[in-house]
């Protein structure tokens, strides 16, 4: 079979079975086999591992994953791409398609009957539009994952592996380390997809903290802090606190709070780590009155 990942390759593809795009599913499929290269570097995958491949799409990035992993499972939403990947790969050993939503998929179900025991690794080129709630559905759920490796907008995967007192630092940002560690593995320029995106990409890595990094009284009272730091992220965290209101403290005793704690309140929010936060939610969850 010829490389899918290539303007020839997915001309033919697309040709032969007369694909229409569908805007509704973002699909961009990848047609720079050199970008590929680097997908399948960072993910680090071998035939011991099962790749779970979220957005399939013609099989650009499936065509390379089967070569690398002892298995393969792609989970595809779109009905028209179904029998495009059936043909491709339908007959090969270590794959198997799922037609479905993702985020409507039984993960935890799926991951124990395909690779029990085991840890996966996930890669994925996702859409732009629904980005942020794939990657927190997969961190969020304790699934058996061990990395995820995923293509996304470059302005994403900047924001998502930002460090403290960036631009681009916030929640998400926060949220992200507190499950795994972030890494920018490599820039993906927009002509790099047929069709052409409207900005570049990127390929962030996440390799899933197998520990707690940090240690945290309250985990719901820690994402609270930290949604309402952000959420005025010019503010101190004395002011964008008690606009959130939730902590249900006057304001003299969240200064106090604040100040006793080592963090100070008129500090911003954008300035702090995961440790500060930690620190401060804890601090806070054992001192109040």
């Amino acid at each position: 079979m010829d490389k899918i990942a290539t303007p020839e390759g997915t001309k033919a593809i697309l040709n032969k079975y007369s694909f229409v795009f569908r805007k509704k599913f973002g699909q961009n499929f990848l047609i720079d086999p050199h970008v590929l290269d680097e997908i399948i570097y960072a993910s680090e995958i071998t035939k011991e591992d099962c790749v779970l491949e979220i957005g399939p799409g013609i099989g650009s990035v499936t065509q390379e994953l089967i070569k690398h992993a002892g298995k393969v499972i792609a989970v595809e939403i779109d009905k028209m791409l179904i029998p495009i990947l059936e043909k491709q790969f339908g007959e090969v050993q270590n794959f198997k398609l799922i037609h479905e939503d993702i985020l409507k998929v039984d993960l935890k179900k799926l991951i124990e009957e395909e690779s029990p025991g085991k840890r996966i690794k996930v890669v994925a080129n996702l859409p732009y539009y629904i980005t942020t709630p794939i990657i927190m559905a997969l961190l969020e759920d304790e699934l058996s994952i061990e990395s995820i490796t995923v293509m996304v907008q470059k302005e994403v995967a900047q924001r998502l592996a930002a460090p403290p007192g960036s631009k681009q630092y916030g929640a998400i940002t926060l949220a992200v380390n507190y499950y795994a560690k972030p890494h920018l593995a490599a820039d993906v320029p927009r002509n790099c997809f047929m069709p052409s995106p409207n900005v570049d990409s990127a390929v962030l890595k996440m390799t899933l903290n197998k520990e707690p990094v940090v240690a945290i009284n309250n985990t719901k009272q820690l994402f609270r802090i930290i949604k309402a730091a952000f959420a005025q992220r010019r503010k101190t965290l004395l002011n964008t606190l008690m606009a959130n209101g939730e902590l249900n403290l006057s304001k003299e005793a969240l200064k106090q709070l604040l100040d006793e704690s080592g963090i100070g309140a008129t500090t911003r929010g954008e300035a702090l780590s995961l440790q500060d936060f930690a620190s401060l939610s804890n601090y806070i969850d054992e001192h109040r009155m």
